[in-house]
């Protein structure tokens, strides 16, 4: 099997592709990787889009993309390039079409790039299962070709861009009924377009491969790469996005996950990060992802190169791993939280990590972002800790505590494979890439007891630790592997940035146990500010885990970033829906502007919220709407109904402080 999709496992080297002219701005070869956005104001609103492309442009946009949805709106971004251009804004538009070839055609002789989908360009989706023969087929091939070639025509004869982008949840029905609903369908569907386009001598073409679940979106970027490769096409640029991340942190983590675990491995030529707050919002976020690969390759040090992937890059298997009392085997990635610049810790404190104390009923609640390990260094914790929570201290610290059975030590590698004495059931060992000698890897595997916590210092982190876990899985090593992270004095968004993508890059190839984000890298602080700190933290490491489908520990919203298509107020519906629903631990819940982004782009909802007119909402169970026509101040009432149809509505808790 080809495994190959990337320039280097082990080094930071971008993918050589196609430079494509986009009005002036060229993206992919040695540009720099471009960051863009999209306006939210009604395209037909053409004083409102140019302030708002002014202040995307000022936020750090290098592309601004526009829908239109019509004629009457491809038309409108005449007007609106023409007013940018008399205030002294040359940015290149990019214009979104969903299921109009006649608006792709007009936008094409207007603005610097299209934007296509695959998936309802040529294509209307029912919701059927086809069989097809190969004639039956090579017709339907036949068809779109008609339908897409003079759009390729008019985009040749202008010197305009095309991007070609799949989205996980829009593939016609066609596709879906030979491929299923996966990575090598969602390639497939664009590699249609692209062989049309090549075809026609026609290669100013920007690829992408969205979708909501990091997993599949990851795959089938790594998937396209491999498949333009091994067909002979040319190697096109990539624009990098998480559809629909949602709002606020999780919209960021989860923006970093995907986008993160690419730029990782050199794919990606321009970013888009999907917030549901103002296009304002999103630059700076995809600018601060990109920044930090500017002088990656300088300060990288050097890794052994890969001698065999033990991984499957395009499909999902958790690494094999024994389990060691809760870790491991099939228990879920668990949390650890660092206490250990804390040296006079109290019940309260355990607030910060989801362990809440009661003093009137002398007991602890722990919510769903509870950690399961504290780890508190050479301070071992004074009183019984809550069911549910167990504690990591350093050897030493270890050694010197009373009641040894009720905490692990964690030992220094070296000092494991001399031979100390070991807690009997759970001891954690703390290695680097350079730990990792067979005399260690001999002793691992013959103890049930021994669980690594894996750590790097080197700036090309998620590779080293990768390859770490390569080793281990190439010399039949199973113990179970915690995942550790610190960093220094950053912004908060630039930690949530840098540990979803090192931490979330490892989960999403199904390598982790747990995870631990240290405190060690950052100046020491007040009580109080040090708690603040361990919640943040917290937070984070539960949100990465979600984030990379590897522990549900809260509802989803799969929300869209809104555009001028958008029926309603969506950052307002978000944060209403959420306000009512965000007990419900696992629950999916798709909340979508209009229909275009409905029920395909919220493929992975349990649940779907709609646009479908004025204050009109479709709700959705799954892929099938429930009911069609709901009025607004109504809809998310009967949402609720929903779901407690399914069983699936559980009463909001109330903990007594």
């Amino acid at each position: 099997m080809n495994k190959a999709y990337c320039p280097s496992l082990v080094e930071y080297k971008r993918r050589k592709t196609r430079v494509v002219n986009i009005g002036g701005i060229p993206v992919g070869g040695d540009y720099p990787i471009r960051v863009q956005s999209m306006t939210t104001v009604d395209t037909m609103d053409t004083l409102g889009s140019v302030e708002q492309c002014i202040r995307m442009i000022e936020a750090g946009c290098e592309y601004i993309r526009i829908t239109a949805p019509s004629i009457k709106e491809a038309e409108n971004l005449q007007n609106i390039k023409e007013e940018l251009n008399k205030r002294g804004y040359q940015v290149p538009l990019i214009a979104d079409i969903h299921f109009t070839p006649n608006a792709a055609e007009v936008a094409a002789r207007i603005v610097e790039k299209v934007r296509v989908n695959p998936g309802n360009y040529a294509d209307k989706k029912k919701f059927q299962v086809i069989e097809y023969d190969d004639v039956s087929y090579q017709a339907e091939l036949d068809r779109i070709r008609e339908r897409f070639v003079p759009l390729v025509r008019i985009c040749k004869e202008h010197g305009t861009a095309m991007r070609i982008g799949t989205n996980h949840g829009s593939l016609s029905d066609r596709i879906l009924s030979r491929y299923g609903d996966t990575p090598l369908g969602m390639v497939e569907s664009a590699l249609e377009f692209i062989r049309i386009c090549e075809a026609e001598g026609y290669y100013d073409i920007v690829i992408s491969m969205k979708a909501s679940n990091t997993q599949v979106m990851v795959q089938a970027y790594r998937l396209l790469v491999q498949k333009l490769d091994e067909e002979g096409l040319q190697p096109y640029p990539l624009h990098l996005g998480v559809t629909e991340a949602g709002e606020a942190e999780d919209g960021r983590i989860k923006s970093a996950v995907g986008i993160g675990t690419l730029l990782e491995d050199g794919l990606g030529d321009t970013v888009r990060v999907s917030l549901t707050e103002a296009p304002e919002a999103e630059a700076p976020v995809a600018q601060a992802l990109i920044d930090r690969y500017t002088h990656r390759a300088e300060k990288a040090k050097p890794i052994k190169p890969v001698c065999n992937v033990p991984i499957n890059p395009f499909q999902y298997h958790k690494r094999e791993t024994v389990e060691v009392e809760n870790l491991g085997a099939t228990n879920v990635p668990r949390v650890m939280a660092d206490f250990s610049r804390l040296t006079d810790v109290q019940y309260a404190d355990l607030k910060c990590v989801g362990h809440l104390y009661s003093m009137l009923l002398d007991k602890f609640n722990m919510n769903d972002l509870g950690a399961d390990y504290i780890y508190t260094g050479d301070n071992a914790i004074s009183f019984m800790l809550p069911n549910g929570l167990k504690e990591m201290v350093n050897y030493g610290a270890w050694l010197q505590a009373e009641q040894r059975d009720d905490r692990h030590p964690l030992i220094e590698a070296t000092a494991y494979v001399q031979g100390v004495e070991f807690h009997r059931s759970l001891n954690f060992i703390l290695a680097t890439i350079n730990d990792l000698t067979s005399e260690l890897l001999e002793k691992l595997k013959q103890d049930n007891t021994a669980v690594l916590v894996l750590h790097t210092e080197n700036e090309h982190a998620m590779p080293e630790l990768r390859k770490c876990f390569f080793r281990l899985m190439n010399n039949g090593v199973q113990n179970p592997c915690i995942i550790k992270r610190a960093y220094g004095k950053l912004t908060d968004d630039e930690v949530q940035l840098y540990a979803a993508t090192d931490v979330g890059g490892l989960l999403i190839d199904g390598l982790g146990d747990g995870i631990l984000l240290g405190t060690e890298q950052l100046p020491a602080q007040e009580k109080p500010l040090e708690l603040q700190t361990i919640d943040k933290l917290n937070n984070l490491s539960f949100g990465i885990l979600q984030a990379a489908r590897t522990r549900m520990s809260k509802t989803e919203y799969i929300s869209c970033p809104s555009c001028g298509r958008t029926l309603f107020d969506l950052q307002e519906t978000t944060a209403m829906i959420r306000k009512r629903t965000d007990h419900l631990k696992g629950v999916k819940i798709g909340i979508m502007g209009c229909i275009v982004n409905g029920p395909g782009e919220m493929a992975d909802a349990d649940y779907g919220y709609v646009g479908v007119g004025k204050d009109k909402i479709a709700l959705y169970r799954g892929q099938n709407v429930i009911k069609k026509a709901v009025p607004a101040d109504r809809a998310v009432d009967e949402l609720i109904d929903l779901i407690r149809e399914d069983d699936k509505w559980i009463e909001p808790v109330q903990v007594i402080d």
